[in-house]
């Protein structure tokens, strides 16, 4: 049975090999931060969201999706238009520049983890999804 230096160790060394405690590339090379891709990746899968439901999603504080709110418009990718039923409501939409920043992403991220489950036995491909549920759920209930 796995004890919790053991999960310590091999959460760390799947975060190093996946290349996450890189902050200014994302781990499947691109040269923009993990969040900024995140970000990127949720606006370009629903569209508009309130400023509000985007950093519940990153699971970020609101302060600090403010900041990565204004990266992204500051690179042209992203513009904060008022919610149409809350005159205090901000929503975060892509720019076509955006769009194309997320779909160049997708493409990349796309081809790593295709390469990644390559390398895993077909047979284990649900056993690992599995495990990172599993782990996930854990993290949310901490």
């Amino acid at each position: 049975m796995a004890d919790e230096r053991e999960l310590q160790e091999a959460v760390g060394s799947f975060v190093r090999a996946f290349g996450l405690h890189r902050p200014d590339q994302t781990p499947c090379g691109r040269p923009i931060p993990v969040s900024e891709a995140h970000a990127l990746g949720e606006l370009a899968r629903d569209g508009a969201l309130r400023q509000s439901e985007l950093a519940q999603r990153l699971r970020l504080e609101k302060s600090t999706t403010s900041r990565l709110v204004t990266q992204l418009i500051n690179r042209g990718w992203a513009e904060r238009t008022p919610a149409p039923d809350d005159g205090r409501g901000v929503l975060v939409q892509l720019t076509p520049a955006g769009t194309n920043a997320a779909a160049q992403l997708a493409k990349a991220r796309a081809a790593r983890f295709a390469a990644i489950l390559n390398r895993v036995p077909a047979s284990e491909h649900a056993s690992v999804l599995r495990a990172l549920e599993i782990l996930t759920e854990a993290i949310d209930e901490t």
